[in-house]
């Protein structure tokens, strides 16, 4: 089964409806004992930073995330928001915490028309550097709507990267944690693609 955190706002029909065409149980949930039930849980979010981590803070969502996330090893998805979230801080909210399990802070850009909105191209850095035939999934195009964007202390944990005026974080991951700033659900074939491979252990920012 997998949870799909509802925190009060977020991209949740869509995120349920793409989980379910890959044959998946799903429930929606504000309750973090069914976070200890579920074998996956992803967590989408539109809005605010500061707004996502006071309603997970006051259902005592955080908290159960962190046990799932370490205490037993739970695959872990954070998306758009979501993704913002898994930070330790964001500029567009001062004094609000996130969830930590990523160093670094969330910033907006600073030049070009924000919000950032559309399709834009998807590259694992890692592959792109290589000289050899890719796969086409490391090197495609998914929907964005945001203004703000994580940069991680740890740049081995990149898995995508994004231009946009500069080249920008898009997505991370390490063990059983993964996030990215686009929205899969928003994003066709691929986004169908990039959940089946979740589902079934395939993302990785190893080579």
């Amino acid at each position: 089964m997998i949870a799909i955190i509802d925190y009060g706002a977020g991209n949740i029909h869509n995120v349920r409806s793409i989980l379910e065409h890959l044959k998946q149980d799903v429930i929606v949930t504000s309750d973090p004992e069914d976070l200890k039930k579920a074998d996956r849980i992803v967590l989408p979010g539109v809005g605010a930073f500061g707004y996502m981590m006071k309603n997970l803070s006051e259902k005592g969502l955080d908290k159960e995330i962190h046990n799932q996330v370490y205490n037993n090893n739970k695959p872990f998805l954070g998306v758009c928001l979501g993704f913002q979230a898994m930070f330790d801080s964001s500029e567009e909210s001062p004094g609000a915490k996130g969830l930590g399990l990523f160093k670094g802070q969330v910033v907006k850009f600073k030049w070009g028309k924000v919000p950032h909105v559309g399709w834009n191209n998807v590259k694992n850095p890692k592959l792109i550097s290589q000289d050899h035939d890719q796969d086409k999934f490391n090197n495609g195009y998914a929907y964005f709507v945001h203004s703000f964007y994580p940069k991680p202390e740890d740049k081995s944990v990149i898995l995508f990267e994004s231009d946009y005026g500069e080249t920008f974080c898009s997505g991370v991951a390490k063990d059983n944690v993964i996030g990215v700033q686009f929205h899969p659900e928003r994003s066709g074939k691929w986004g169908i693609e990039f959940y089946r491979r979740w589902i079934n252990d395939e993302l990785t920012n190893k080579n």
